[in-house]
């Protein structure tokens, strides 16, 4: 089995920023891609961005382009997601995800989950 734990959620007003981590840890594949998503109020979980084993490929919702970054240390199996320009509309549950390809990230179907960390954007 894999754990995955996040951190770094918490409360900011808008126009500030955040760093989530999440890391993994137990059954570590050799090769595996990790992402964030994240649910609002009411609303499905959606795609926010992954990233490769390599840390060469990344992908990102259009919602976030140009103010979120992915990035990730494979010495500490830990991905990272640094928020900037952050927008009330940026409020979920933010959930890290690990996966045996990225494909599989990308498509909202990774093997495991976090579970979850609150990111509030107040106005």
């Amino acid at each position: 089995q894999v754990q995955l734990v996040e951190s770094g959620g918490g409360l900011v007003q808008a126009g500030g920023s955040l760093r989530l981590s999440c890391a993994a840890s137990g059954r570590i594949f050799v090769t595996y891609a990790m992402g964030w998503f994240r649910q609002a109020p009411g609303k499905e979980r959606e795609f926010v961005t992954a990233i490769n084993r390599s840390g060469g490929s990344t992908s990102y919702a259009d919602s976030v382009k140009g103010r979120f970054t992915i990035s990730r240390d494979n010495a500490k199996n830990t991905v990272y997601l640094q928020m900037n320009s952050l927008k009330p509309e940026d409020t979920a549950v933010y959930y890290c995800a690990l996966g045996t390809t990225y494909g599989t990230v990308v498509a909202g179907t990774p093997q495991y989950w976090g579970q979850g960390t609150q990111v509030t954007v107040s106005s």
